[in-house]
């Protein structure tokens, strides 16, 4: 390696506070919705439970093994969201905001297990249709929908740009919708007597459901694997990067998810022999933040002095 490859000192620029601004507070507003959530489906499922034995339906006690699953769901969101906001450590030096990514996977599979549940319970009965639904099970699902779509809505502020909370947002809303689907289908039994319409209606619920969590569960494999956040063109970080005064080229870009709400980039930049100083540096990182909400930049400078530099072994522009 040549000259080219002198660091001077000043040339990497971390931002690390920055976030503390727009994200990093994020998961601390939603510990009270997770407790919330948590505590308002577990009396569900007790009331359920009761009341499902009381009137004999197998409907409401599946639900309530389904909506366990979920109180699983959150605390698993939780947990996630809680360990992502422990400091870094020696082992850990980014912290532990990776979990969150964890988490959603998690919750993704959570989901697709409970599809695969509802759908097989769904086929069951259409060789053997329930007896119609009673006026209780009409009422208790009510209450379900209530409940459900309440505690949805507890992350509904969150869920847009973390998708741990994403995950526990869609966990809620499908338990909304399967609440629905048991009341509508105890609405159209009572008066038509067609005992499969509910088989079918849970059918329904079920495509509904997969189809939401599929974007869920691609989006977190791809940020497990370090892949660019979805909210982030890397063209557009290059053209900007490229647009700026003196950059020559642009070597190891890598843009990578540190949690479900915060992103890390790292970039080399080749510019000219006495090039723009730390205010150059600085203006990135705030360049980065507000333009692509990128919270950990690192930019290394390498000079060019009129010699190969580093072109043989710097990495691709990828």
């Amino acid at each position: 390696m040549s000259a080219g490859h002198h660091h001077h000192g000043g040339h990497a620029v971390h931002s690390h506070h920055d976030h503390n601004g727009g994200h990093g507070h994020m998961p601390t507003n939603f510990s009270r919705a997770f407790a919330l959530g948590i505590a308002l489906n577990i009396t569900y499922i007790l009331v359920e439970v009761i009341y499902g034995l009381l009137a004999g339906s197998m409907a409401l006690l599946a639900d309530a093994g389904h909506n366990l699953s979920d109180v699983l769901g959150l605390v698993v969101a939780w947990a996630g969201a809680e360990l992502g906001k422990r400091p870094p450590s020696k082992r850990f030096t980014y912290g532990l905001g990776g979990s969150s990514i964890l988490a959603a996977l998690l919750n993704g599979l959570f989901l697709l297990v409970a599809c695969g549940a509802i759908a097989l319970a769904a086929v069951e009965r259409f060789s053997s249709p329930s007896p119609i639904a009673s006026t209780t099970v009409i009422i208790v699902a009510s209450i379900g929908i209530v409940i459900n779509f309440g505690t949805a809505m507890l992350f509904v502020r969150g869920q847009k740009e973390d998708i741990n909370i994403r995950g526990a947002f869609l966990h809620m809303m499908a338990d909304a919708a399967v609440s629905a689907g048991v009341v509508v289908g105890g609405i159209v039994i009572y008066f038509t007597g067609l005992n499969w319409i509910d088989p079918l209606i849970s059918l329904l619920i079920v495509a509904l459901i997969f189809w939401s969590t599929w974007g869920l569960l691609t989006e977190a494999v791809r940020m497990s694997l370090a892949g660019v956040p979805r909210n982030i063109d890397v063209e557009k970080v290059q053209s900007y990067l490229a647009s700026l005064p003196g950059v020559q080229a642009i070597h190891d870009l890598h843009i990578w998810p540190m949690s479900t709400s915060e992103t890390a980039m790292t970039a080399h930049l080749l510019l000219p022999e006495g090039h723009p100083g730390k205010g150059f540096l600085g203006e990135i990182q705030k360049q980065m933040m507000h333009r692509f909400s990128i919270h950990h930049t690192t930019i290394q400078i390498e000079v060019d002095d009129g010699e190969e530099g580093c072109r043989t072994d710097c990495g691709s522009d990828d």
